[in-house]
């Protein structure tokens, strides 16, 4: 793949990165450098575009990774296992390289995460604060060339990431390529010298390789039976490793919105400001009798018949409703065939005003099945990552890393809101009134609490109920509390009296 003589980018790849490049235009919103540019039109045309393809990417990002999954090693949350596992999701600050990675993955189609062994800073921090552990990293997959197997296309034996820089030459700036090309058990770093010879708009997008540097080749031993790159697709077919994303397939219709909406400004903008027209001899003439008015500059002429003509602007009905019209319809076929609900965008009819939370799951069927169908991909490759980090651990630290290699239990969420009443009421039915989970498992699920912050919450319940025992105890062990002194006789005989005489005020003033 790399010698003297061959082009960089592989001819093989050229395309998947092309398509890299393209659809990261379409996500930031750059639609005019993909649709129009290629054209050669003029820089300052009109052209208006809406980003549904960053939409589209956000999305099932967010939906996939927008609330954190929980990872667990299968052990008791004090184990071993479980604390390396949490140790390396938290230095990595795995939650946001998945985001990260589901962006990416969604407009690009693939997405790689690098494992390695070493400082975060390289050594420009002192140890201490920078210590030597298990590294994830997400790799640009645009620099990424994997090498298949000659029997499957799907399997990938070997990953080579090969990136060029400028470095200072005699003669100048000189292109260096380097090659860190990924086996099992090693790794193998090389060096080659390049010249440019394509590019656009002033970037280099093609270089060729005219020899190796043999000073530069080493060979690094890992200890790990995998090579350290896992690769996962946003989704795949059985006959390539490439992955495909969530844009090339709504190009024309992007392209086909885009220029309805530049068409609507084009006649907004033309007739913002109309001529008029105007009777015959109402504007000036010049000596031989002729106008004096252009039309373009002072957006005036004049028509024959002035007993005939009233001074009028000239409009043009560009009959923009049916082009609203079709905007509408194009929207919603890209909504459609990207597997988004308009209740997942607030769009049309998509109120959820008295719906239960099942109802809304089921007008979403259509964007969980998308997210599901990515989902199971990267449980896949997560679980390979951890793996590698598993072994490459052991290989460096030896006995230090005192646990047995583990599986690691991933519990991805839906990233839909839950309907917690409906949830008790569907509970209490199927169970006919009992209790369907613990006290610790209610706690850790309502509050995120973990284990131990649960178990201490269920300790002061249980001394607060006690205290309140203690209180009802000591007022029952004393029943003169509870009752009403007794009145003596002539207590009772003087009431009865009072009574009578209440009685008989009220009879006189009858």
């Amino acid at each position: 793949m790399f010698e003297r003589g061959s082009i960089f980018p592989p001819v093989e790849h050229k395309k998947r990165i092309e398509r890299y490049r393209e659809n990261k235009k379409l996500f930031v919103g750059e639609h005019y450098d993909v649709f129009e540019r290629v054209q050669n039109l003029p820089s300052d045309s009109v052209y208006i575009s809406t980003n549904l393809a960053g939409l589209i990417c956000k999305k099932s990002a967010d939906f996939l990774f927008g609330e954190t999954p929980t990872f667990s090693a299968g052990k008791k949350s004090d184990s071993v296992e479980q604390e390396r596992l949490d140790k390396w999701v938290s230095d990595n600050n795995l939650p946001m390289l998945l985001e990260k990675s589901a962006t990416g993955n969604a407009f690009r189609g693939d997405s790689f995460f690098k494992i390695r062994w070493g400082q975060k800073w390289g050594g420009k921090v002192p140890e201490e604060y920078d210590p030597f552990r298990v590294i994830i990293e997400v790799q640009n997959p645009k620099y990424v060339f994997p090498e298949t197997a000659e029997t499957d296309a799907s399997m990938i034996e070997a990953y080579h990431i090969a990136y060029p820089t400028i470095v200072k030459g005699r003669k100048g700036e000189d292109w260096i390529l380097h090659v860190e090309s990924h086996y099992p058990n090693k790794i193998v770093y090389r060096k080659f010298e390049m010249t440019p010879f394509n590019g656009i708009l002033d970037e280099v997008t093609e270089w060729k390789i005219i020899g190796e540097i043999k000073s530069a080749y080493r060979e690094v031993e890992t200890g790990v039976p995998f090579p350290l790159v896992v690769h996962v697709p946003n989704y795949a077919t059985d006959d390539s490793w490439e992955g495909i994303d969530d844009l090339s397939e709504h190009k024309p219709l992007f392209d086909e919105l885009n220029r309805r909406l530049t068409a609507i400004a084009t006649i907004l903008d033309k007739h913002a400001d109309p001529a008029i027209a105007v009777p015959t001899g109402v504007l000036g003439e010049d000596e031989y009798g002729n106008p004096t008015f252009i039309v373009g500059r002072d957006k005036v002429f004049e028509v024959m018949g002035k007993d005939d003509v009233i001074p009028q602007y000239i409009t043009w009905n560009g009959q923009l409703q049916a082009a609203f019209d079709e905007i509408d319809r194009i929207t919603e076929m890209i909504l459609v065939n990207a597997e988004i609900p308009a209740v997942a965008l607030g769009k049309g009819d998509s109120g959820t005003s008295g719906s239960s939370g099942l109802a809304i799951k089921f007008r979403m069927n259509s964007l969980l099945a998308k997210i599901n169908r990515k989902r199971q991909y990267y449980d896949k490759g997560l679980k390979e990552l951890f793996l590698i980090c598993q072994l490459l651990e052991k290989a460096k630290l030896g006995s230090k890393a005192n646990y047995e290699l583990f599986d690691v239990k991933i519990h991805f969420k839906d990233g839909l809101p839950k309907d917690d009443a409906e949830l008790a009421n569907i509970m209490n039915v199927r169970t006919g009134g009992k209790p369907t989970i613990s006290q610790k498992t209610a706690l850790m699920l309502l509050d995120d609490l973990t284990e131990e912050q649960a178990e201490a919450e269920l300790q002061r319940m249980e001394e607060e109920a006690d205290k309140e025992n203690e209180k009802t105890e000591s007022m029952f062990a004393n029943p003169s509390i509870f009752q009403t002194p007794l009145k003596n006789a002539e207590d009772e005989a003087e009431d009865v009296e009072n009574q009578n005489n209440v009685n008989n005020e009220g009879n006189g003033d009858e």
